[in-house]
C-alpha cells in the first residue's frame, strides 16, 4: 500500500508542480522516488507537526496543493487543533496522510499506535476521511482527494493484509465497494482498513452467502447504501483496526438506527492501551482482532439473535 501511496504521490506531483509533500522528519526511504523526480516540492519540517500544519495551511492559501504525511498518531491526533482552525475552517485543499493506523508500529508502545484517529477527525466539520483497505483502494483514493480540492484525511495502514480488489474500483467518494459478492439473508460484513481481508476470509471460510462491503469512505458516507444493506441482513457485523468508539461501528449504527434498525456488531479495540508490547499479531491477539477471537465474537453474537 505504501508503494502505490508513492507511485500516486509521485504522479499527481509531476501532473501539477503545485503539489507539495510536507513531512515531519519521516518516511525517508518511502520518499526517494519523490524527492528524485520532483525535489522542488519536497519539504521537510522537522519534528514539529503543528507548525507543519500551519505551513500547508499558508501553502494552500497561495495556491499550493499541500499533502501533508506523518505517522497516523502524531497526524492528525497531536495537530487536531491545527486541523481544525487552520484547514477545516476554511476549507482549504490540504490532502493529510496518516501512515502506520492501528497496532503496526506495535513495538513502539502506545504513543506510536493510532487506534483514535477516525473518531478525532470525523466530528470536524468539511473534513473528509478516508480508509482504504489495500493498494488500489489506495490510488483510488489518493485521486479523489486531490480532486476534492478540499480538506481529506486519509488514514494509511502499513500493514499490507492481501488485496481486496483486483484492479482500481470505479467508485465514487462516500460509497462502500463490494468486495466479497453475497446475497440478501442473516449476516452481512461491513469493514474497513486492514479488516476488509479478515472479513472476507471468515465470510468465505464460515459464511458462504453473506457479502463483505469496504468502506475506503468513512466520511462522507453513502447513508442510503448503507441503510439498504442494514435492511436486507438480520445481522451486521463491522470489523475495525480502530476504537469502538467513534470509528466505522459507530458510523453504521448511527444511520442504521435512524433509517433500518437491526442487530450490529461492533469488532474494533475495546476502550482500553495495549497493556504489553510486541509483534503486531500479538498486539492484534491481545485486542481480539485476529481471526479466532473474531469468529468466536461472532459466533456468541448470532446466538443472541
Amino acid at each position: 500500500m505504501r508503494a502505490a501511496f508513492s507511485e500516486a504521490l509521485v504522479r499527481l506531483a509531476k501532473a501539477d508542480p503545485n503539489v507539495l509533500l510536507l513531512t515531519g522528519d519521516h518516511g525517508y526511504a518511502l520518499f526517494d522516488d519523490f524527492r528524485r523526480e520532483c525535489p522542488a516540492q519536497y519539504i521537510n519540517a522537522g519534528i514539529a507537526e503543528q507548525n507543519m500544519v500551519g505551513m500547508a495551511a499558508g501553502l494552500a492559501r497561495a495556491g499550493f496543493r499541500p499533502f501533508v504525511y506523518g505517522l497516523s498518531a502524531f497526524i492528525p491526533v497531536r495537530v487536531v487543533e491545527q486541523i481544525k482552525l487552520d484547514i477545516a475552517h476554511d476549507q482549504l485543499p490540504v490532502v493529510l496522510i496518516g501512515d502506520g493506523a492501528g497496532f503496526v508500529y506495535s513495538h513502539l508502545g502506545t504513543s506510536h499506535q493510532s487506534t483514535e484517529d477516525i473518531a478525532c477527525t470525523r466530528a470536524i466539520p468539511d473534513l473528509s476521511v478516508y480508509s482504504p483497505a489495500d493498494r488500489f483502494e489506495l490510488t483510488a483514493c489518493m485521486d479523489m482527494a486531490y480532486q476534492a480540492k478540499a480538506p481529506v484525511y486519509l488514514r494509511m495502514g502499513k500493514s499490507d493484509r492481501g488485496d481486496v480488489h483486483a484492479a482500481v474500483p470505479q467508485a465514487r467518494v462516500g460509497s462502500l465497494l463490494a468486495a466479497r459478492p453475497g446475497q440478501a439473508g442473516e449476516i452481512a460484513f461491513i469493514a474497513t482498513g486492514s479488516l476488509v481481508r479478515t472479513a472476507m476470509d471468515i465470510a468465505a471460510g464460515t459464511y458462504p452467502d453473506a457479502a463483505v462491503w469496504s468502506a475506503p469512505f468513512i466520511k462522507p458516507i453513502d447513508s442510503k447504501q448503507v441503510t439498504a444493506i442494514c435492511a436486507q441482513s438480520q445481522a451486521i457485523v463491522v470489523l475495525e483496526e480502530h476504537s469502538v468508539l467513534g470509528g466505522l461501528g459507530s458510523v453504521i449504527a448511527e444511520i442504521a438506527s435512524e433509517f433500518a434498525p437491526v442487530r450490529i456488531l461492533r469488532v474494533g479495540v475495546q476502550d482500553r492501551f495495549s497493556q504489553h508490547c510486541g509483534t503486531y499479531e500479538y498486539l492484534l491477539k491481545e485486542h481480539g482482532l485476529d481471526r479466532p477471537a473474531i469468529e468466536q465474537r461472532i459466533r456468541d453474537f448470532l446466538t443472541t439473535i
